[in-house]
């Protein structure tokens, strides 16, 4: 039986992806195992799936002036003589990395022990973490077409990123009547991300009165954020955030509003689903990711982008009017984009990587 090691943390971007392979890794035979930091997010996600978990000592990697910085690198260090004594004991065969801080010290384990390694970066510009781990991989896997031309050639393949199975099993019906909306206009579902989008909110809700003529609108608009005055009215449903029925809120919706994270429009591609990206700006903790991201999927035909700096009203309903009018066109670039079968390219490469 092959083994793998899986290693990612610090976001749901740098676990989820990993959580989509496990299945099939299973089916495939082979063992896997994850190393993550002691305390992180990734944690509980991981051991919800029965996967043998390791949490080791992580330093965040930061572009900013922190006492944490003069600390930090030897707690890197310390994850980095753990990693390479479970990667002694569990002897795997390939090591697949989906980014975050905690990886850094898994793949520099892993080439100290010349195990192949295997990493994936989900945006247009690689992140730090990623950065660092790139001369030690084996293989780099990216989510973009454009992400080729700054990675090792020979050694950088263009995958996309893999994306939930149960994301595809979702019910129209379903989701529909957990919302209490029925078939009578298209749906909008509207996302801003776990923690909300401030603008995003504004502008949907600004232009609430007008969009309720020719649509329903599920709203996802964050921790807090929920609007009281509009409880009750028709057609509108908001949610803080929502988890297990997601699936079937896809199945529902026609057209999605929604930010620009990697893994996030990756879903909207896999299924197919026409839709508006307003990305975060590059300011604050940003490094504008999100607006290269969006970018490179308009190019592509998948995505309609709006400027959050202008974003309004009248912005957002033009918008909603185009997509609807274009929607098959977006549906059809969609279909055809390879980055759809993520999965299945990722599995041949680890199989390939472990000789089997």
């Amino acid at each position: 039986m092959k083994k793998i090691v899986l290693t990612g943390g610090g976001t749901a971007g740098h676990v989820t992806p990993n959580m989509a392979l496990i299945p099939e890794l299973l089916k495939l035979g082979y063992e896997v195992h994850y190393i993550g930091s002691k305390n992180g997010m990734e944690k509980d996600l991981i051991e919800s799936m029965n996967i043998p978990y390791y949490g080791i000592s992580t330093g965040k990697l930061r572009r900013y002036f922190d006492l944490k910085n003069f600390t930090d690198p030897f707690r890197i260090l310390h994850g980095f003589s753990e990693a390479k004594s479970l990667l002694k004991k569990i002897k795997p065969d390939v090591v697949f990395s989906k980014g975050g801080y905690v990886s850094v010290p898994v793949v520099y384990a892993a080439h100290s022990r010349k195990i192949p390694a295997i990493i994936h970066e989900s945006d247009m510009s690689s992140g730090l973490a990623n950065r660092l781990c790139i001369p030690y991989a084996t293989k780099i896997c990216a989510n973009f077409p454009e992400a080729l031309a700054t990675l090792p050639e020979g050694k950088s393949v263009l995958t996309g990123t893999p994306i939930r199975k149960e994301l595809f099993e979702g019910n129209k019906r379903a989701g529909l009547t957990f919302c209490k909306l029925d078939d009578s206009k298209p749906v909008i579902l509207v996302m801003g991300g776990s923690l909300g989008a401030a603008a995003v909110n504004k502008a949907v809700r600004e232009a609430l009165p007008q969009l309720l003529e020719k649509y329903q609108v599920i709203h996802l608009c964050g921790k807090g954020k929920l609007d009281t005055s509009l409880i009750g009215t028709d057609g509108y449903v908001q949610f803080e955030y929502i988890s297990e029925e997601l699936k079937d809120l896809f199945a529902a919706a026609d057209i999605v509003i929604s930010r620009a994270g990697a893994n996030a429009i990756c879903e909207l591609v896999a299924l197919k689903k026409p839709n508006i990206l307003i990305p975060l700006p590059a300011a604050g903790t940003s490094r504008g990711d999100q607006i290269l991201n969006a970018a490179s999927f308009e190019k592509q035909g998948f995505s309609l982008v709006l400027d959050e700096n202008k974003l309004s009203s009248s912005v957002l309903l033009e918008a909603v009017e185009k997509i609807s009018a274009e929607k098959q066109t977006y549906i059809d670039n969609m279909a055809k984009s390879s980055q759809s079968d993520s999965v299945n390219i990722i599995l041949g490469l680890i199989n390939e990587a472990a000789g089997k």
